[in-house]
């Protein structure tokens, strides 16, 4: 009796494929159509991205360091080079941990007000889904009694998902360029807190889309923090040197505290989003 020859596996199910560079572009579309079969399922119109470095700490952990390190200096009879630049570094991060306590309360205010909008959901906070701002982000969505998004990707170092993003909410890309579509497909407004090349990436990507009229709706874009923002990105050397012209810096706006932040984002999302009061885009 002849034996039957196994069936080779589907394609679909064949993972040596799936996990070659010949089936790049069926993972590609796999990061589109997955988040958007969820985000429909979870009846999520659109959102409030938040912005900032992965490695900006909460305030209690960060004076914790700085007093520990404090009190090794007081213990030395003479402190270390790398101890006194360990209490530089450390002054600083308490001083930067503001942000983080400023992006729990803005997503807390935002949220509990948002919560209102519940069919379709709007403005539900979304964030990178890591650690520093991004956790901060999601925290105070918590504490508002509403839910958040996480959009997190693979990296060999520093994001992890957070503790605070909504069971479901929560996803992994590998492609930084669908999950940046992702951030900007749904969002209605964009708070930009302090951070470093990968929220300047983000930061200039929106810009460039907003300033090319590459993104057709209005979106609300606030860079927190004015002092941090103009002392690492000098947007009037731009302006000087011809490569921006000055209606550009009409794109975003200058925020510094989580009740101004709020106030303009409310009145901004009503007036563009919820006229007469409706619930319609």
């Amino acid at each position: 009796m002849t034996r039957r020859r196994p069936k080779p596996p589907k394609a679909y199910k064949d993972l040596e494929f799936l996990n070659s560079p010949d089936a790049r572009v069926v993972r590609m579309i796999a990061e589109f159509l997955e988040p958007q079969r969820r985000f429909r399922r979870a009846n999520i119109k659109d959102t409030i991205v938040m912005f900032g470095s992965a490695r900006i700490r909460p305030r209690k952990e960060t004076l914790a360091r700085l007093r520990n390190i404090e009190a090794s200096i007081r213990r030395s009879a003479r402190p270390t080079k790398q101890l006194l630049t360990s209490l530089r570094d450390a002054e600083i991060q308490v001083e930067m941990s503001r942000y983080y306590e400023d992006a729990v309360e803005l997503s807390r205010l935002l949220t509990a007000w948002g919560k209102r909008y519940a069919s379709p959901r709007r403005f539900v906070i979304c964030s990178g889904g890591g650690p520093g701002i991004m956790e901060a982000a999601n925290k105070g969505a918590s504490l508002g009694g509403g839910e958040s998004i996480g959009l997190n990707i693979s990296l060999p170092f520093e994001q992890s998902a957070n503790e605070f993003v909504s069971r479901g909410l929560d996803f992994e890309f590998h492609y930084f360029f669908m999950r940046k579509f992702w951030f900007v497909y749904l969002a209605k407004a964009l708070v930009v807190f302090p951070g470093g090349f990968g929220t300047m990436d983000e930061l200039m990507e929106v810009l460039t889309l907003l300033q090319t009229d590459k993104v057709k709706k209005r979106v609300a874009v606030v860079m927190y923090g004015e002092e941090y923002w103009k002392k690492v990105l000098d947007f009037d050397a731009l302006v000087l040197h011809g490569m921006i012209t000055r209606e550009d810096l009409k794109l975003f706006r200058f925020m510094e505290t989580p009740e101004e932040a709020f106030a303009y984002l409310k009145e901004f999302l009503t007036a563009t989003y919820l006229k007469n009061g409706s619930n319609g885009a």
